[in-house]
C-alpha cells in the first residue's frame, strides 16, 4: 500500500505541483480513504520529499543504463545523443517530469529539504562527467584540455540552459537551443 501510495502522489506531483496535489485526490486514485495516508506518512510534505526521493533514485540508475549502453560511443556521439535521448525518454516519464518540476517550481516551505535531494544528483553528475571525459581522453585523445571536471561543468551548463529552454518553452524551443549550442560547445571542448 504505501509503495501504491508513493508511485501515485508522484504523478500527481508531476502534473498539478505540489501545491495542486491534494491528499484527497491521492488517497481517491489509490482507492483508500485520507486517513490511510497518514499511515504510512506523517503529511503532505513528507510524501513529497519521499516522492522526490524516489524519482531521484530511480532517474539516476536510469541515466546510469544510458552510459551502459552507450560505452563503446565515441564521446561526441555519447554527449550529443544524450539530448535526444532526454527527450525522448521524457515522453511519458512522470518521474523527470515531476523532477523538473520540482526543480523548477519547487514549493517554497520545502525549497531547502529539496536542494538537498538535487544537489547530490548534480554532484553524481559532474563526478560521473568527469570520469566519462577521463576515460574518453584516454581513448580517442581529442579534448582540448585536461581538466575533465571543468569540460564536465561545462557539459552540464549547456543541458542545464537547454532544459530551462524546454520547461519554460516546449520541446522546439529545447531542440532549437540545443542545435544552436552543440556546434560551439563541441568546437570548444575538442582540438582543431
Amino acid at each position: 500500500m504505501k509503495k501504491e501510495i508513493l508511485q501515485t502522489a508522484l504523478v500527481q506531483f508531476a502534473n498539478e505541483g505540489y501545491e495542486g496535489a491534494s491528499l484527497g485526490k491521492i488517497a481517491e486514485a489509490v482507492g483508500i480513504k485520507k486517513p490511510s495516508i497518514y499511515a504510512h506518512y506523517a503529511g503532505k510534505d513528507e510524501l513529497f520529499l519521499s516522492a522526490l526521493t524516489y524519482a531521484l533514485e530511480r532517474e539516476r540508475n536510469h541515466l546510469a543504463g544510458y552510459f551502459k549502453q552507450m560505452k563503446e560511443e565515441p564521446l561526441e556521439n555519447l554527449l550529443r545523443g544524450y539530448f535526444k535521448w532526454f527527450i525522448q525518454d521524457l515522453e511519458g516519464n512522470d518521474h523527470m517530469k515531476f523532477i523538473l518540476r520540482t526543480m523548477y517550481f519547487p514549493p517554497a516551505r520545502l525549497e531547502k529539504e529539496i536542494g538537498e535531494l538535487i544537489n547530490p544528483l548534480f554532484d553524481s553528475m559532474h563526478r560521473h562527467f568527469t570520469r566519462v571525459m577521463r576515460e574518453r581522453e584516454r581513448r580517442e585523445g581529442i579534448l582540448y584540455s585536461d581538466d575533465f571536471s571543468s569540460c564536465a561543468l561545462a557539459f552540464i551548463t549547456v543541458i542545464e540552459g537547454t532544459i530551462t529552454e524546454l520547461v519554460y518553452s516546449g520541446e522546439a524551443a529545447y531542440l532549437k537551443r540545443y542545435e544552436a549550442v552543440w556546434p560551439i560547445f563541441w568546437r570548444g571542448l575538442v582540438r582543431a
